[in-house]
């Protein structure tokens, strides 16, 4: 019983060893190398391309010397737009102050309202499309005078809505309502760095 193992052994071996002198007489493991090598290639090639375009991360631009020290006023601290703020301004650099005495400006954030809005009806009057509205207005105060006018931004987007999976499409609107709050934390952030 063993020498029939031991030959089937010797088998597989001699067989792995067959397949393994075929690699190397096609080249197979030489192609692999070179479509490895081709791969790093091409990805240093677009890193180098996305660089010499002047592409950045998003929020990689530093913020003025005069925003170092912000004092920021928030009409509510718990919307997703506020929370995204905080963080976007503390990445770029900024040390926020708890007291508005000791900051080099203030931004003030005077309105941050989500709208919700019926677009369509089904024949049983069932909401069936929803367009949300994410609107904010912020100002930028320094020491002694107003160093940007109150800029608004708003975005829109609409979603279905199925009353039989409820939950889903709650929760897709929440999604939707976050990433709208980035984007606006994005086009803000953007406004702020151009006070340079």
């Amino acid at each position: 019983m063993a020498i029939v193992n031991s030959r089937r052994g010797n088998s597989r071996n001699v067989e792995i060893r067959c397949m393994t002198r075929v690699r190397r007489m096609y080249g197979v493991r030489s192609t692999c190398r070179r479509r490895r090598r081709l791969r790093t290639v091409a990805a240093f090639g677009a890193m180098l391309a996305l660089t010499a375009c002047g592409f950045r991360l998003a929020g990689s631009d530093s913020l003025p010397g005069v925003l170092a020290r912000p004092y920021l006023s928030l009409k509510d601290p718990y919307t997703d737009f506020s929370r995204e703020f905080e963080h976007q301004l503390k990445n770029s650099g900024a040390t926020l102050q708890l007291v508005r005495a000791n900051s080099t400006a203030t931004i003030d954030v005077t309105k941050d309202v989500v709208v919700q809005r019926t677009l369509s009806v089904s024949a049983q009057n069932i909401p069936t499309e929803y367009e949300l509205t994410y609107t904010v207005t912020f100002t930028v105060q320094g020491t002694d005078k107003e160093l940007l006018a109150p800029q608004t931004i708003s975005l829109s987007k609409d979603y279905s809505f199925q009353e039989n999976i409820l939950l889903a499409k709650e929760h897709e609107a929440d999604i939707l309502r976050q990433q709208m709050a980035r984007d606006l934390v994005s086009i803000a952030m953007r406004r702020l760095t151009s006070l340079k």
